[in-house]
């Protein structure tokens, strides 16, 4: 036993009792699964607080036992309390009336070594060595004659049943029965199996399960930026995914660790105030200069040699868990991460996540109610929303290092067990519809119908249900807009990628909104907002998602003609029908005014036979037309131009768009020179976009250059087609495709060319 007795505190944390123990003056690792003193003194704390529901050692990390693990040890404290209090069962006066006195003295130092001795600190060895102890004496009951001792050994060996009956009830023995084959006295392979706790280093809030799950197939593991480890699991016992992240912070020594926590104490006196928040990207530039200079002089003052790579980490880890938002940061890293979602109450939960290639996950990071009362704190700073009882709803964007995230944060009283969060993370480059090929969204033949769509200025709604792309649909038709358009953006959560778009050379203008949830505030109404943007000029408007009255002046705006230009937006609905009832029949759209959209499309999400898998896929594209009066469905008024075969997994055309029946593609070829009663031209057109798309694919993946699908090189290609166009036109006098594709790709292989010489790659 420890020559000094444990320093614990007892917490309460709503129904949680919770003992806290300082290990710091222990020589050891504390870890019940590894060591037989930890096991023994658990059981001992447990026993003077056996209402307790989780244990942490507290030792430069925190080691924690969650309720389930607790239960298993408390169990086995309470038989060892048990069986001494019934010592008068196996006591030497007792067992000398029943043992002859040649056996005696060997018997009562075998029980008492095993039960007194063993039971706290090995429990298992206990039990195997009473079972090895039952088979030897019932092998001596079977040969013995001598009456006396056939009594002496049958008394013995119905004690040894009486304890071996206890302790097969307990439910670690039942959990370790499986393992016990062969089982090695003095090994702790079995605990491992069994105990795993969640650790946390002193300057960290959220906890982590390091350990790998047992009995899990491993189904994919990478590395992210250099020493982030990601291990996607297969679990054996239910449909979850387990997404296994280790950091490097968990990876410090302990001379690291006690730096980290000292310079983040240090740091944690200066608490940034709102005005450093409302540029984050400066502020952790400040706080990463800051640190790395804390760190350089706390490391020569303790003599560490630290080399300046490990203090450049060391220094982002600080960062992450001063001004930043922990181990949040380290998810989002990951390029297939598209939502996370933190519920309430804090701690009882993993964090789960919504993964790009296995969907719905769970995580090994248990996120603490100081992550999230600081995760809170942050967002209301950065934000300048309240989040509070009055206002129990935030949603506000986030730039974070090589994310953009959209976050939503509600509290009591609409959650009445404390702070819940989701992020949803948007891809850092805008999306496009060659993307969107590569991941069978669409079918080129529907890229080049929704780009000749764009070209025609047409009012569309991208339309689904959460999480089905609606939002990274819509920035893809915002590449499909030539640059030489303004682009006006309206919403309330930014995230569509104006600033990439900006950078890319784009005229637009973002305008952010009061939220459709906010209470109170001095940001301007959505509607107003779109009110405003009739006054700046023709312009392209966009919409990020149209929820209430924002709509009403959305079609305002179309029905003047006040954009001249593309009118899109996002709203939720499953079906063009839905989308109609939730305009006129919820929202007040007057159904005069509905007839201003031209074009629906629904993205929605399908599920694989197994209900396993989703797949996102474009379900229709739908012409309004505008011959109706009272029921756009049962009036014709709903015509599908494409439509989403499960049989062959395509969004394929109908014959309606075959037959050029289309009511919106011939009002704008009517406005086309060149398409003016000539369907055929047209279609043509429509087919050539589609194979540029197409063509960019292909090349892309031939010569394993996925930068073809970005953005950047994506509008550059557009740009190209309308000038080869415009080339061709003025030089034979009409639309030839076959000769604008001719050009077109010529340049495109040129390209390439000189791209793969410039980064050094083999040209094709």
């Amino acid at each position: 036993m420890p020559d000094t007795k444990l320093k614990y505190d007892v917490i309460r944390e709503g129904d949680d009792v919770v003992l806290v123990v300082d290990y710091s003056n222990r020589g050891r690792i504390p870890s019940i699964e590894d060591d037989e003193i930890t096991m023994s003194e658990t059981m001992t704390m447990l026993l003077e607080n056996q209402t307790a529901t989780r244990i942490i050692f507290s030792q430069k990390h925190d080691y924690e036992y969650d309720f389930s693990q607790v239960t298993l040890i408390l169990e086995l404290a309470r038989l060892y309390a048990k069986l001494v209090r019934n010592k008068e069962l196996f006591s030497y006066p007792a067992l000398a009336q029943n043992i002859a006195a040649s056996l005696l003295a060997s018997k009562y130092n075998e029980l008492h070594n095993i039960l007194f001795a063993e039971l706290k600190k090995d429990p298992l060895a206990c039990y195997v060595l009473l079972r090895r102890i039952r088979r030897r004496e019932q092998i001596q009951l079977d040969k013995e004659i001598d009456e006396d001792l056939i009594a002496s050994l049958k008394h013995y060996v119905g004690l040894l049943d009486y304890i071996l009956q206890l302790l097969e009830g307990t439910k670690l023995l039942t959990v370790a029965r499986p393992y016990l084959e062969g089982y090695q006295v003095g090994t702790r392979d079995v605990y491992r199996r069994i105990f795993t706790p969640l650790i946390k280093p002193d300057f960290m809030f959220t906890k982590l399960m390091a350990a790998y799950p047992k009995n899990a197939i491993e189904l994919e593991n990478y590395t992210l930026e250099g020493d982030i480890e990601i291990i996607v699991f297969e679990l054996p016992d239910t449909v979850q995914y387990l997404y296994h992240v280790m950091p490097p912070e968990f990876k410090l020594n302990e001379d690291q660790y006690e730096l980290l926590d000292t310079a983040r104490k240090i740091l944690s006196e200066h608490t940034p105030d709102q005005d450093e928040f409302t540029d984050p990207a400066r502020m952790r530039d400040v706080f990463y200069h800051v640190g790395k200079d804390l760190l350089v002089e706390l490391s020569e003052y303790r003599e560490m040699n630290l080399k300046d790579e490990e203090v450049e980490n060391l220094a982002k880890i600080l960062v992450r868990y001063t001004v930043g938002f922990g181990l949040i940061e380290v998810l989002l890293a990951d390029e297939n991460m598209q939502d996370i979602s933190v519920n309430s109450p804090a701690g009882e939960l993993p964090i789960f996540i919504v993964h790009a290639d296995y969907d719905d996950c769970i995580t090994n990071i248990y996120p603490t109610p100081s992550d999230a009362e600081s995760w809170a704190s942050k967002l209301r700073l950065i934000s300048g929303r309240p989040l509070d009882e009055a206002n129990p709803i935030l949603d506000t964007e986030l730039e974070l290092p090589g994310a953009s995230i959209r976050t939503s944060t509600i509290t009591k009283p609409l959650d009445p067990t404390g702070i819940a969060f989701s992020f949803r993370r948007h891809r850092d480059k805008p999306w496009t519809l060659p993307l969107f090929l590569k991941y069978q969204m669409i079918t080129p033949l529907a890229a080049g119908l929704l780009s000749f769509l764009i070209d025609g200025t047409r009012s569309m709604l991208i339309c689904g249900t959460r999480s089905s792309g609606k939002s990274s649909f819509l920035s893809s038709l915002l590449v499909e807009i030539m640059r030489r358009h303004r682009i006006i953006t309206i919403e309330d959560t930014l995230e569509l990628p104006t600033k990439s778009l900006r950078q890319l050379g784009f005229n637009i203008q973002p305008m952010k909104v009061a939220s459709a949830l906010a209470k109170s505030g001095d940001e301007f109404s959505a509607e107003d907002g779109i009110r405003s943007t009739l006054r700046l000029g023709d312009s392209a408007l966009i919409v990020g998602e149209v929820r209430s009255g924002e709509a009403k002046a959305l079609y305002e705006a179309m029905r003047v003609g006040a954009a001249a230009n593309v009118v899109a937006g996002t709203i939720h609905g499953d079906s063009p029908f839905g989308v109609f009832d939730r305009l006129v029949n919820d929202i007040g759209i007057p159904k005069t005014s509905f007839k201003a959209t031209d074009i629906i499309v629904i993205a929605n999400p399908i599920k694989s036979a197994d209900g396993l898998h989703k797949l996102r896929r474009v379900l229709q594209i739908t012409e309004v037309r505008k011959d109706w009066q009272d029921d756009p469905s049962s009036e014709h008024g709903f015509v599908d131009l494409m439509k989403y075969n499960a049989a062959t997994d395509q969004l394929e055309p109908t014959p309606e768009l075959l037959n050029g029946e289309s009511d919106i593609l011939k009002d704008i070829a009517s406005k086309v020179k060149e398409y003016t009663g000539n369907w055929d031209a047209m279609w043509e057109n429509i087919i050539l976009r589609g194979k540029l798309k197409e063509r960019i694919l292909e090349l892309s993946e031939k010569e394993k250059m996925p930068e073809l699908l970005e953005a950047a090189f994506v509008i550059l290609a557009n740009d190209m087609f309308h000038k080869t166009v415009e080339r061709v036109i003025k030089r034979s006098g009409k639309t030839d495709n076959d000769l604008i594709y001719f050009e077109w790709d010529d340049w495109l292989t040129k390209e390439i060319k000189r791209m793969k010489l410039k980064n050094g790659r083999e040209s094709i």
